[in-house]
């Protein structure tokens, strides 16, 4: 085995073991990774509430590998056997001084830490920690959100880098999974035609949409504290803004990456006429998915007085030199009729079409959708019969499907000490200075709290002229099999 795939780490120590998080994603996504054969020595642990033993740990470690086992290559069989029989788990308060310390002395470094718990008791658990019971090469793998403000967020960069330096730090978002990144990047830069487009003179518009089908599926303890606005478009999408409008960095190095992401947020914001700028709605009663599905507010664990709301949409703007001028819209949503997870960039129309071309001349657009990620390239060309008019076809691929889950390649970069895909700091408190305005706005009823009915589109008035468009005339391709569009792909994990 190359020693590129060899393993910076030793052990993986799971706090918050008995949890969702970890059962649902964390463990399936380290099976798949460890049955490629690429962790041979590999130490799991998991720690956590009394009320789990290490029984209940085993058998979930088992259960979790057992898909992973019958896929797996070479020697990952006997590394999935051998981690899950060896695994251990602790119970322990991780908020009482001393006793995560306590732990940490007996695991064999390096260590990965992995808070797999809420926010506010990660938080406490690394303030009740000393410098001194942290081992050297340790790294802390923090879960979003990263604090609720810009200010909490420097807070608790504070609190962690009291303990380990920022590069021993990786805040997780798994919508930067290598894959994603790697083709957002690899199509811009990489393309002759497509490069030089990305910039105010040829982009009209860029839209980037997380729509799901599913409701709240029992998530109220966090959800109802956080809204689709902080849920989705201050922790994933602004991210992925950044990558689709960052300038080509020198190198794909940590540093170079991460130091233009850095700069386009900065200079991104949400213009100041909020009730402009930004839309909220909630869901009411309605069918999705086949199934009946309450008013937001009737849902278990729902507090009326939060006001919550389910789908947000706002608008951005970046004021450099490549984007001044051009709108960015940003939306995600709850309980819609059918799941809408891409990027569409919408281009400027041709500066003189030449007069006798008849049918409908609409813009070009370039659609990246996520999960699996899919390219679809809009064009007007000349349609059958009547060679003046114009007909709209569409360029289908299906970009580098990655072979691991969305939580398998964060892993590959926790273990491998890499901290290219995580966020940074200074990345983590501009998101948070992004939205804080539209959230003071929103709180102080600025902007209506409109409503939907569940399995709907949303708001009949939020609707774009694109999404008209589709239900009403489906894409036709140039090439057989090419038809594939955005709306046909599976949803994303997480």
């Amino acid at each position: 085995m190359s020693e590129a795939k060899k393993s910076h780490v030793k052990t993986l120590l799971i706090l918050g073991a008995s949890g969702d998080l970890t059962g649902r994603l964390l463990l399936p996504g380290l099976a798949a990774l460890i049955s490629k054969g690429d962790q041979p020595d590999l130490i799991l642990a998991g720690a956590g509430s009394p009320d789990f033993t290490p029984k209940d740990w085993s058998n979930r470690v088992t259960e979790a590998f057992a898909n992973a086992r019958t896929k797996a290559s070479g020697d990952g069989a006997a590394h999935l056997d051998r981690i899950a029989r060896q695994t251990t788990y602790t119970a322990l308060d991780v908020t009482a001084p001393g006793e995560l310390g306590k732990l940490l002395a007996t695991c064999e470094g390096p260590i990965a830490l992995y808070f797999a718990l809420p926010p506010t008791v990660s938080q406490k658990a690394c303030e009740v920690l000393t410098p001194e019971e942290v081992p050297e090469g340790t790294s802390l793998v923090m879960e979003k959100p990263f604090g609720s403000s810009a200010e909490s967020a420097h807070a608790l960069t504070k609190t962690l880098t009291r303990l380990v330096p920022e590069e021993s730090i990786q805040r997780v978002d798994h919508f930067r999974g290598k894959a994603t990144v790697f083709n957002i990047l690899g199509l811009r830069f990489a393309n002759r035609f497509l490069e030089p487009l990305f910039s105010s003179e040829h982009v009209a518009k860029m839209e980037i949409f997380y729509d799901e089908d599913l409701a709240l599926e029992s998530r109220a303890g966090y959800y109802d504290h956080a809204g689709a606005l902080r849920d989705m478009i201050q922790s994933h999408l602004l991210q992925i803004l950044a990558l689709l409008t960052l300038n080509a960095p020198a190198t794909l190095g940590e540093r170079d990456l991460r130091d233009h992401i850095g700069s386009v947020l900065r200079a991104t914001k949400v213009p100041t006429d909020y009730t402009k700028s930004t839309r909220r709605a909630r869901y009411t009663a309605g069918t999705s998915r086949g199934h009946h599905v309450p008013d937001y507010t009737s849902e278990d664990g729902v507090d009326r007085t939060n006001n919550t709301e389910t789908l947000a949409e706002i608008e951005v703007e970046i004021n450099n030199s490549r984007w001044s001028g051009v709108p960015f819209i940003l939306r995600s949503g709850k309980a819609l009729a059918q799941p809408r997870k891409e990027a569409v960039i919408t281009f400027k129309p041709v500066a003189h079409l030449p007069q006798g071309f008849t049918g409908n001349d609409s813009p070009t657009r370039l659609r990246i959708g996520f999960g699996p990620d899919i390219l679809q390239l809009e064009l007007d060309v000349n349609g059958p019969g009547d060679m003046y008019n114009l007909d709209r076809v569409g360029l289908s691929a299906q970009l580098n499907t990655p072979d691991l889950l969305p939580y398998g390649e964060v892993l590959a970069g926790v273990l491998a000490g890499d901290p290219t895909l995580s966020v940074r700091d200074d990345t983590a408190e501009q998101c948070w200075r992004i939205i804080e305005p539209v959230l003071a706005a929103w709180s102080n009823d600025e902007v209506p709290m409109e409503e939907y009915p569940a399995g709907s589109n949303g708001p009949t008035h939020w609707m774009t002229s694109q999404e008209v468009e589709l239900e009403s005339e489906p894409m036709k391709g140039l090439l057989p099999g090419t038809e594939l569009s955005p709306q046909d792909a599976p949803p994303a994990a997480g």
